[in-house]
């Protein structure tokens, strides 16, 4: 099977969608962009041995190529409307390629969004998806926003892909049941796009969670030139696979579940900013989009990340520092 045969039999789909003017098949794919609306445009990496393990279900693989980049739509608060994929294989698998495939394009049509172009070569497996959203000019969720005052909120459950993690490599151990909802939240995240949607006018700040929410909520703090106390405690209790079995509850350190929820990464949650007096509108938006949020701390104007237990006593932020590919 030939490059441009594999393109045509797992890739090339009708180009009947929404803004796609032509598709995948031409040396570039025509996007019509909607009046009134600006371009919100992500890319991400995943690389074998970096980001998943050899493998993994290629199925999971395809969903979640997608999802992380759906993600950063959703933390902008933008509607997808198509992706390029860039995809480096070491064979041309057809097995492996129609799984892939199937997943990757299964959650494309959930969102409404086509994949328009790419390219395939020969070499270790490495994916790379770029997305295209579009938000109405200047309503677009910045991380820049926060302002003192402002409520801190996560959507979801926090520190289950790290718990898979460890576990995959051996270094802790979960019960069977535990360990498959954990394993499928690391290979198969639930991008938070209808959040980002209903939070668009209500959220002064947002940003997905993926190094982690202690690094992920500095970019925030930065980029606001504000600062922050978190209670983790709260955090603590946003582990679902713990939250599902009392007993399973004690064979974790407090240290290690704090480990898990301030600094795991691969959550993929939104982590948000809004005004105190716009608690019922969060509510209400949660609610109407069917997925859970918690506010687990403020902003403050005192720069700076401050982090408590559930006494409210100081614990040392610096412990829980998140994932960087060069640090």
């Amino acid at each position: 099977m030939g490059e441009f045969d594999l393109i045509r039999r797992f890739f090339t789909r009708p180009a009947a969608a929404p803004g796609v003017a032509l598709g995948v098949g031409d040396d570039c794919a025509l996007l019509q962009p909607t009046p009134g609306m600006q371009w919100a445009i992500s890319s991400d990496m995943l690389v074998e041995g970096r980001h998943f393990f050899a493998g993994t279900d290629p199925r999971r693989l395809g969903h979640k190529a997608l999802a992380v980049n759906l993600s950063d739509l959703a933390a902008c608060g933008a509607r997808p409307r198509g992706f390029t994929l860039a995809l480096a294989l070491p064979e041309a698998n057809e097995a492996w390629l129609q799984a892939f495939a199937q997943g990757l394009l299964q959650l494309a049509d959930a969102h409404d969004c086509p994949l328009v172009g790419g390219d395939t070569t020969r070499g270790p497996l490495n994916l790379c998806v770029t997305v295209f959203g579009e938000v109405p000019t200047g309503q677009a969720l910045l991380r820049s926003g926060a302002r003192a005052g402002d409520d801190l909120y996560v959507s979801g459950h926090l520190g289950d892909a790290r718990l898979a993690l460890e576990a995959l490599l051996g270094r802790l151990r979960l019960p069977q049941a535990l360990l498959q909802g954990a394993q499928q939240r690391l290979e198969q995240p639930t991008p938070r796009v209808a959040l980002g949607l209903a939070l668009r006018g209500i959220a002064s700040s947002a940003i997905d969670v993926s190094d982690g929410l202690l690094g992920d909520l500095g970019h925030v703090l930065r980029a606001s030139g504000t600062g922050a106390t978190v209670d983790a405690s709260i955090a603590i209790t946003l582990i679902a696979v713990c939250a599902d079995s009392e007993s399973a509850k004690c064979q974790f350190d407090l240290d290690f579940l704090r480990q898990s929820a301030l600094a795991g990464g691969d959550d993929y949650e939104l982590l948000f900013t809004a005004p105190a007096a716009l608690r019922s509108a969060v509510a209400q938006a949660a609610q109407a989009c069917g997925t859970a949020v918690t506010r687990i701390g403020r902003i403050e104007a005192e720069p700076g990340l401050r982090l408590v237990d559930a006494q409210g006593q100081a614990l040392d932020a610096q412990r829980y520092a998140s994932f960087d590919h060069f640090g």
